[in-house]
């Protein structure tokens, strides 16, 4: 497997992959469900079309995993995000083609977009997830560094991971790229 970025080839098959990530059983692209036509699409599929088309967009921050024919199997993306007005990253959606999970192709798609945004100097990348599978990354509860959630429901699940260009006076409400608000 290898991870690149992504290129206007792999659109597509970049977005079925997160379609069939997230797909719900007896929905189409779901694995093992023929699903129907007219099926409504995961909303992290719509997202990513969303935000394909708005400001945040960060075409050098968008990433695919590639297997031996070349073959999408997994994207990941960060989004320009502000914290108070201040530059920063919004992590996701992020999936993996259901029949090549837990093989770390996302392990590998989260070590190369972090990666790739340290490189650029960028501070943080924030996202919204599990704190047992995002802790194995670095990730944090936001509230530990003076970074509050845009909703104060998700608690522990709103995460950051510092980089380099982090500096520890950056605080403030986290706000992603306007198409998150849509969801």
């Amino acid at each position: 497997m290898l991870t690149r970025r992504e290129t206007p080839a792999d659109v597509s098959a970049a977005r079925a992959v997160i379609a069939a990530a997230f797909a719900k059983p007896g929905t189409a692209g779901s694995p093992g469900s023929p699903g129907s036509p007219g099926s409504p699409d995961p909303v992290e599929a719509t997202l990513l079309d969303a935000l394909r088309t708005c400001d945040g967009w960060l075409p050098e921050l968008s990433f695919v995993a590639v297997d031996e024919k070349d073959e999408v199997v997994g994207h990941v993306v960060c989004t320009r995000g502000h914290i108070d007005g201040v530059p920063a990253l919004g992590l996701g959606p992020i999936g993996v083609r259901p029949d090549v999970q837990r093989q770390g192709t996302g392990l590998a798609l989260v070590h190369s977009v972090l990666g790739a945004a340290d490189a650029l100097g960028e501070p943080l990348v924030a996202l919204l997830g599990s704190p047992a599978y995002y802790g194995r990354y670095g990730f944090r509860p936001a509230t530990e560094l003076g970074i509050l959630p845009p909703d104060p429901a998700w608690g522990d699940y709103f995460q950051v991971r510092t980089l380099t260009a982090y500096e520890p006076t950056l605080r403030g409400t986290f706000r992603y790229a306007e198409p998150f608000d849509h969801v």
